[in-house]
């Protein structure tokens, strides 16, 4: 039951010729073909850039820059105030288990 069973080759059935060999052929060079003509871009509509656009897209950049930042000073805060918190649990736990010392 957990021996492999190994697979039996079958045996070919008839005469095995070899594959027919094949003669390369030779090639010719003709006439090269022309290259395709390129294709004219087609154009694109141009926002004109107005100072009530300017100020828009300054505006924008401004507001990005803001939400970012807060969202990084508020990850660097949780980090500082999970860093606090952890070490003062470490002087907790160190100033109990020297005080459970003493007592003995």
């Amino acid at each position: 039951m957990f021996q492999p069973k190994i697979p039996t080759m079958p045996q070919p059935s008839g005469l095995v010729t070899p594959p027919a060999v094949v003669q390369p052929t030779t090639i010719t060079p003709g006439t090269p073909a022309p290259a395709p003509a390129a294709a004219p871009e087609p154009s694109r509509p141009v926002v004109p850039l107005t100072p009530g656009t300017a100020v828009a897209l300054v505006g924008a950049g401004t507001a990005v820059v803001l939400v970012v930042g807060t969202v990084l000073v508020s990850l660097l805060l949780a980090v500082a105030v999970t860093s606090a918190s952890v070490a003062v649990c470490a002087v907790v736990l160190r100033s109990l288990i020297a005080s459970d010392a003493k007592r003995r």
